[in-house]
């Protein structure tokens, strides 16, 4: 978090700033300032920095006491981060005189550190380190300065240590720069794998596979980092992907072809976790003929039989189900398109479910019957891990995710219930951005609605892009978007909002109420009431 919120989270806060030979000091308390900003006095030229002094208020936190454990790895953290820098954590230790001080120093920066976090662990190859930032030379689509630096390597034993920042800041689930060394990483092991012809006949190497031994610290420079939550723990501009990806890759394909006996071992890593998963697989035949069900004829189906990877997209329309199957990843996402409005299926007996066409695909495709809350379904047949309602970013949408969702819980609750179900949020608004220099090049954002393009045209602002410098783009449905966006925006795993459909726990009676009241026949005045009381809450898509 910013000083901003430590402020109002705290019940003292005090900054003091040496610059230029003179010292600044400002206090608040309570969040109001208490001591204006003034001159307290003088210091040498040299002298130069920013102390920020916090009393957290108690009555915003469960204890008052700071975590040292974190506290450590945060400040080691820094300290690797910017190489050569030592930072010190003094604190003082009940019962002793002098206050205990540690202090960080890591010359090497990510390379040491890495030693140090898998210090207990057996490493298969030597450990490698890189950096690359663009220059002025390079002509792509990335800003002058950004780029990353990483260390990784592969481990025979032990944990696995992974550990990621964006412009210093620690982002501990990860997220799209993560996702370009992946990239990057199973790339340049697959290239080397292919080249040097290592894959056994039936083998099949995926990311995971490569990246199921590796232990790695990536840190990224990115100009304008975007981050999931008030707490950044999650980077999420896509162009982070690209742009690590492309810094990433050449430097660890010429690692590999120079030190080719570590690729092999790397290979032979990979080699035998894919085999591994193959083993583990549940195999599924998908027959043809009688007794059993023939798959829907619009179905578009994907190569793997592995459920834990297979996701399905009921995909609204048939012009949206074509770029879809254009942006699929073939081996593990099938499409399945669906016309018109899904049936109200709240009320309707489960005998009757097959007469709608739309409901006895669906069935078909996932492999599981319908089957109520209190029953014990058959799920040996489920074709997908994950079955993904993706429709476009209006209320028409919103009215085709109702259905599908009333369909779900009230039919096939055993798969909300044990996490298969889920929602795809495609953007609605798209900004692009002139180039704004050479150190800027032309942007592109996606917003999801109307309260995300409002953030967007916020930042511009007060980046000064004037308002002819940028365009607003809105989908008026999925169809309108071309593969590649929807791919980037909505179907890459490393790149899509993807939400899972949950049902908190204790709240079974309120969500059957909740359902009963919009999807129930018989429940026409209670809708009109709802609306009446909560219609100034509305969103309106006109």
């Amino acid at each position: 978090m910013g000083v901003s919120v430590t402020n109002a989270l705290s019940t003292r806060l005090e900054v003091t700033v040496k610059r230029e030979g003179k010292i600044h000091r400002i206090v608040f308390a309570g969040g109001d300032v208490v001591e204006p900003l003034a001159e307290v006095g003088k210091c040498a030229v040299k002298d130069s920095g920013t102390e920020v002094r916090v009393w957290p208020d108690g009555k915003y936190f469960e204890s008052p006491n700071y975590s040292i454990p974190e506290l450590e790895r945060l400040l080691r953290a820094k300290a690797v981060l910017l190489p050569g820098v030592r930072v010190s954590l003094t604190r003082p230790v009940k019962g002793e005189d002098e206050a205990h001080t540690q202090t960080w120093h890591y010359p090497d920066g990510l390379k040491s550190y890495l030693t140090d976090l898998i210090a207990d662990a057996q490493e298969a190859v030597p450990l490698f380190s890189c950096e690359n930032y663009i220059s002025d030379d390079h002509n792509g689509d990335f800003s002058i300065g950004e780029g990353a630096a990483f260390a990784l390597t592969w481990l025979e034993e032990g944990s696995c240590a992974n550990e990621s920042y964006v412009n210093l800041i620690p982002t501990p689930l990860g997220g799209t720069h993560e996702a370009g060394l992946k990239q990057a990483v199973f790339n340049a092991v697959n290239n080397f794998i292919n080249l040097h012809n290592l894959l056994p006949r039936g083998v099949k190497v995926q990311s995971d596979d490569v990246f199921s031994k590796t232990a790695f610290v990536l840190s990224a420079r990115v100009l304008d980092p975007q981050f999931q939550g008030q707490t950044k723990d999650k980077l999420t501009n896509r162009d982070a992907l690209k742009l690590v990806a492309a810094v990433s890759g050449d430097p660890l394909e010429l690692w590999l072809n120079q030190n080719v006996d570590f690729g092999k071992k790397i290979a032979e890593l990979a080699i035998r976790q894919a085999q591994a998963r193959m083993r583990s697989v549940k195999k599924i035949e998908k027959k043809k003929g009688s007794g059993v069900a023939v798959l829907p004829g619009k179905l578009t189906d994907c190569e793997s039989e592995d459920i834990r990877e297979n996701e399905l997209f009921l995909v609204e329309g048939d012009s949206a189900g074509g770029s879809a199957k254009l942006a699929r990843d073939k081996a593990t996402q099938a499409i399945l398109p669906l016309r018109g409005k899904v049936l109200n299926s709240f009320e309707v007996h489960p005998d009757q479910l097959f007469g709608n066409a739309e409901i006895h695909d669906i069935s078909v495709a996932i492999g599981v019957d319908p089957h109520g809350i209190n029953d014990n379904p058959d799920l040996s047949g489920l074709r997908y891990g994950k079955i993904a309602i993706l429709s476009d970013a209006d209320v028409d949408g919103s009215h085709i995710q109702v259905l599908l969702l009333t369909l779900f819980y009230r039919h096939f609750p055993k798969l909300v219930a044990d996490g298969h179900i889920y929602v795809a949020q495609p953007p609605l608004f798209r900004v692009d951005v002139n180039a704004q220099g050479k150190s800027k090049p032309a942007r592109k954002f996606y917003a999801l609605d109307q309260n995300e393009l409002d953030s967007i045209l916020e930042r511009l602002q007060k980046e000064g892009v004037k308002e002819t410098a940028y365009s607003i783009s809105r989908f008026k449905g999925l169809g309108e978007m071309n593969p590649d966006q929807l791919k980037d925006t909505t179907m890459h795993p490393d790149t899509r909002r993807l939400l899972q459909v949950q049902i908190p726990e204790g709240a079974d009676d309120e969500t059957r109420d909740i359902f009963v009241k919009l999807m129930g026949k018989g429940e026409a005045a209670a809708r009109r009431a709802w609306m009446e009381r909560e219609g100034d809450t509305a969103e309106l898509d006109i």
